[in-house]
């Protein structure tokens, strides 16, 4: 079972920390697998470069099995972050589109309807994160923080994207990039110490939070996180629960209920949390905004 760490080229916030990684020791050359994209081998961590936008390079996890013959365990994604506000940020988040209706086109990936499940090591690596940024002195200029649950490429198995944010200033900083690396370093168990966040149903700690309303910054589910070490699912922001009141509807219709795909939505992320946290107990974290 190996880990896919996705780089590309075109992204300063995703290549400078896949650099500083290869810059620590051990790597050596990984398995062929296409002509446009390199990897590198440590331990059952498989990091890979490519030339495309990170969002479109679909089912990687699929195609990367069917071509080496390895089993693929999880998906990790660096990549920069935006933002209206241009804040410095370190970000974490699961992937998926579930609230999109079947015949709209997802504008960052995806597909409609799709979440894959959440990378368990989400919640232990935000912690971890915030450790790591304070020691680097990086806190309290950018600002660590989950997302809600937003954009692909299609994978099936858990994933996550590391973001660094905002603008193109902080996309290019070498002590966030340092700082990412170490984050993947150290989580992954690549110094020799033990990996962060790996699951078991059978941890003390088996309550997983599944974020269902809010901002895109989810800061009461991230409260909740950093204070009481839960594990972490999906993050459905209040964008993401689309909402149709039928008294508003042009069409006639009997219906009472509240329309739109927010059930769907909802369903999509619990099932595919579920599929990540074998034998966790879910429960659901309501926000309101």
């Amino acid at each position: 079972m190996v880990t896919l760490v996705v780089a590309t080229t075109t992204d300063p916030a995703s290549i400078n920390p896949a650099k500083a990684l290869l810059a620590m020791p051990g790597w050596l050359p990984g398995p062929s697998f296409q002509e446009d994209m390199k990897s590198f081998a440590k331990q059952g961590v498989r990091l890979l470069q490519h030339h495309k936008s990170i969002v479109k390079e679909d089912n990687l996890d699929q195609r990367w099995e069917q071509v080496t013959g390895e089993s693929v365990e999880e998906v990790i994604f660096l990549s920069k972050h935006t933002a209206v506000s241009n804040r410095p940020a370190l970000t974490l988040h699961p992937i998926g589109v579930p609230h999109l209706k079947e015949a709209e086109i997802p504008p960052q990936g995806g597909k409609p309807g799709w979440a894959a499940p959440p990378n368990p090591r989400i919640g232990p690596w935000l912690r971890l994160l915030n450790n790591i940024a304070s020691s680097h002195n990086l806190l309290p200029e950018f600002e660590i923080t989950l997302e809600g649950t937003h954009h692909g490429p299609l994978t099936n198995k858990p994933t996550m994207f590391i973001e660094i944010g905002s603008t193109e200033e902080y996309w290019k900083r070498q002590d966030a990039a340092q700082v990412i690396a170490l984050l993947v370093w150290e989580g992954l168990g690549l110094g020799g110490g033990a990996a962060v966040g790996n699951w078991s149903g059978e941890n003390d700690k088996n309550k997983v939070l599944l974020g269902i309303g809010g901002g895109h910054y989810a800061p009461r589910h991230m409260d909740i996180v950093l204070k009481d070490g839960v594990w972490v699912g999906h993050l459905l922001s209040g964008y993401s629960l689309p909402m149709e009141d039928p008294k508003l509807s042009k069409v006639e219709t009997n219906s009472k209920e509240i329309g739109g795909t927010w059930r769907e939505s909802i369903k999509a992320a619990f099932e595919a949390t579920k599929s990540a946290f074998p034998g966790g107990e879910i429960l659901a974290h309501l926000d309101h905004k």
